[in-house]
């Protein structure tokens, strides 16, 4: 036949290949029709032309794959509308533009990473685990939020202030986050008058925004007005004074300072100048001993008062409706980080209805100067050692000076001990040994992934529906938040807050100490956060050549549970972090 003629003579042209199916396929056609007339030879014309026709029907099925592959794509770039260029360029980001990003796989528990394979493929189809999605303790809905009643009121005019208190707050949005409270804080422990925050401008984070860029001012001013005074500016009379006279650095204070320390060495500069300008201003207000109000104003003004700009919500909400439609009322998560724009912006678009509305955020640390600054190994080999000790020479010269002077810690050691940061590879094993469905939605919050597409690439064969806010938002979209990476970093933010699971893999991180944080106060006990020990689960991965996968999952599991039931402050710990405390929560009987 000319089908089998076209198969012997080679691989025919695309418009070959369809001509040869139609006419076979009327060749069958014709022949069933027929069949009435040659029931005697039925059985000779199949054993003539069976080979024909499974060649026939092979080729048919093949167009309709590829014809339902085209359809997929389409519906695909719908709901991802920025994803039709290379998916990996969103993500895979590296600060170091001499990084190869195209090296092979790098992968450190070769082992491991195919049993997980295996145990996803098996359960693919299969009904996740009920509490995946679940926070496992019912006691952390008991917790409600509570910090903006009962704070004591400032007695305001009554009362003359002691003078004014500004703050040039340093680092990212998230340090810059800590300081304005911390600063709220101490404008009411000395009775001062807060000017707005100013955010210095950094060589790392080179972003020259400014608070009202990110938050709301008036509704910042409004939410504490009953608790301190706040200005805009300082006073013109102030504006000429010495400013150096009246400056603290972080070297003038101790770090986790106490109150009495803001009353020893703070408040005598405020009587006698009636100005003190805090300078950087990085973690110099400890947790405890504080006054109870003085704590709960902390909590008031990080849960309550500090609300993102609407720019910042807006395409926040734009954002996490591209990753899952809202099918239920929104969260009180969802009603404070995105305000009316959580109802406003409406989209008529297919992909809004369609889609799992579930999602796991997961910030992953695993940027360059991290990894350089720990000193670890990943498995890159000697390209790698080579890459990060040129990193460490150019970025951390007094860390190169600091270590010439101190106890050399082998890798190994460091390792064991749990201050290497967590590789893509190992994100994606604990997730897999928790039970997550291939199929999961995964939010990447942290796009520059030292090693690129060789380190992501183990992850991304575990997990491969990876999405982030360059894939989802266009060009366009993203176009008022370029060059301003802290405002870019709100849009993580809020993705994360607003996650059905999020999930660290640094628990010092600010970002994930923030949100995890807030997740927690409003979270109403239904918004789970996955804390990984590095240390246990270093431990556990160092039986990747003999541990079972069973026993694997059970560790895992167990580690993490562990680290959820550490839900309610304690002496000396984060309030930002574990507000479930009576100054900042109420706890229901």
């Amino acid at each position: 036949m000319e089908l089998e003629e076209g198969l012997q003579e080679g691989v025919p042209t695309p418009q070959r290949w369809l001509s040869l199916v139609g006419s076979s396929y009327c060749y069958c056609w014709d022949s069933c029709a027929l069949r009435g007339i040659y029931v005697g030879k039925k059985h000779l014309w199949l054993q003539k032309h069976i080979r024909t026709i499974a060649v026939v029907l092979g080729l048919l099925g093949c167009l309709f794959l590829i014809d339902s592959f085209f359809i997929s794509f389409s519906e695909f770039e719908n709901l991802h509308p920025n994803t039709s260029s290379n998916n990996s360029s969103a993500f895979l980001q590296v600060k170091d533009s001499n990084i190869d990003t195209k090296q092979s796989p790098v992968q450190m528990y070769d082992r491991l990473l195919n049993m997980a394979s295996s145990a996803l493929a098996e359960k693919e189809f299969k009904q996740e685990p009920s509490n995946l999605w679940a926070e496992p303790f019912q006691q952390a809905s008991l917790w409600k939020p509570c910090a903006d009643k009962n704070v004591k009121h400032n007695p305001g005019n009554t009362v003359k202030s002691n003078g004014y208190i500004s703050v040039s707050a340093n680092g990212g949005l998230n340090q810059q986050r800590v300081a304005i409270c911390n600063v709220v804080a101490v404008a009411s422990l000395l009775n001062a008058t807060l000017v707005i925050p100013k955010f210095l401008y950094s060589n790392v984070w080179k972003d020259p925004s400014q608070f009202g860029d990110i938050y709301q001012e008036d509704y910042f001013m409004n939410v504490l007005k009953d608790d301190i005074r706040i200005v805009k500016e300082l006073p013109p009379h102030m504006k000429s004074q010495d400013l150096n006279a009246s400056q603290i650095t972080d070297a003038d204070l101790p770090k986790e300072a106490s109150s009495a320390d803001y009353m020893k060495i703070v408040l005598p500069i405020l009587l006698r100048n009636g100005f003190v300008h805090f300078l950087g201003y990085g973690n110099r207000l400890g947790f405890d001993p504080l006054p109870f109000d003085i704590q709960r104003l902390r909590c008031k003004c990080n849960f309550h008062a500090l609300k993102f700009a609407p720019k910042i919500q807006q395409a926040a909400s734009l954002l996490i409706k591209r990753i899952r439609k809202y099918n239920a009322s929104p969260s009180m998560l969802d009603t404070q980080l995105l305000g009316k724009f959580i109802e406003k912006e409406e989209e008529n678009h297919e992909y809004a209805a369609r889609g799992s509305t579930k999602y796991l955020a997961l910030h992953l640390r695993f940027e360059i100067d991290m990894v350089a600054y720990s000193l670890c190994e990943f498995g890159g080999g000697e390209n790698e050692r080579k890459e990060l000790q040129a990193y460490r020479e150019s970025h951390f010269p007094l860390l190169l000076q600091r270590l010439q002077n101190s106890t050399f810690i082998s890798v190994t050691d460091l390792r064991k001990l749990g201050r290497c940061p967590l590789t893509p590879e190992e994100a994606g094993l604990v997730l897999a040994g928790l039970g997550f469905n291939r199929n999961t939605k995964v939010y990447l919050a942290s796009s520059q992934i030292y090693g690129g597409t060789s380190r992501m690439d183990p992850f991304t064969r575990l997990y491969p529906n990876v999405i982030t806010k360059e894939n989802l938002l266009t060009p366009t979209e993203l176009a008022p938040f370029r060059n301003f990476s802290s405002q870019l970093a709100a849009l993580d933010f809020i993705a994360c807050a607003s996650a059905d699971v999020f999930a660290m893999t640094d628990s010092g991180s600010q970002l994930s100490s923030l949100v995890s944080g807030l997740r927690s106060y409003y979270g109403s006990g239904q918004a789970p956060t996955l804390r990984p020990n590095k240390k246990r689960l270093a431990s556990i991965l160092s039986e990747n050549e003999t541990i079972g996968w069973n026993n694997f999952e059970d560790r895992i599991k167990k580690m993490i549970q562990e680290a959820q039931k550490l839900g309610t402050r304690t002496n000396g710990r984060s309030i930002y972090r574990l507000p479930r405390c009576q100054e900042c929560m109420c706890k229901l009987h």
